[in-house]
């Protein structure tokens, strides 16, 4: 499966791109007080998006063999990963007050990032190694 190794980052990345990208949409939506935020096909496009975004991570797990909990930086991005889903699901659904979602969809955002950076760097400061080079 090695020999796919370019391909399946490939898809991972854009995974990412995408799911961020509809995360944001949906969330501007949420903002901006539109009933679409949550729309079935916005929701289905989001579980499709993120399937195909967890299939890739755990082919290429496969193949590096980096693991969670042997990997530093695999274990951060995997704890964050469950904290953006849960701020995300307040940010979008469960959040009672306009503010507490823009306040939980913001978080989220800045969690995102901090996850980009992890998987860039593959440190556990992530940004923060990055520009301190």
């Amino acid at each position: 499966m090695i020999e796919f190794y370019a391909q399946i980052k490939f898809v991972h990345v854009a995974a990412v791109v995408a799911s961020g990208s509809l995360f944001m949409l949906r969330g501007l939506l949420m903002l901006a007080g539109s009933r679409f935020a949550n729309h079935a096909a916005l929701r289905y496009l989001s579980y499709t998006i993120d399937t195909t975004l967890l299939t890739a991570a755990l082919m290429l797990v496969m193949i590096l063999h980096q693991y969670p909990f042997m990997q530093t930086w695999l274990t951060v991005k995997v704890l964050l990963l469950v904290v953006y889903i849960v701020l995300g699901v307040f940010a979008l659904r469960r959040g009672r007050t306009r503010a507490v979602r823009a306040a939980c969809f913001g978080m989220a955002l800045a969690v995102f990032a901090f996850i980009i950076g992890v998987a860039i760097a593959h440190d556990p400061r992530g940004w923060m190694i990055l520009l301190a080079h």
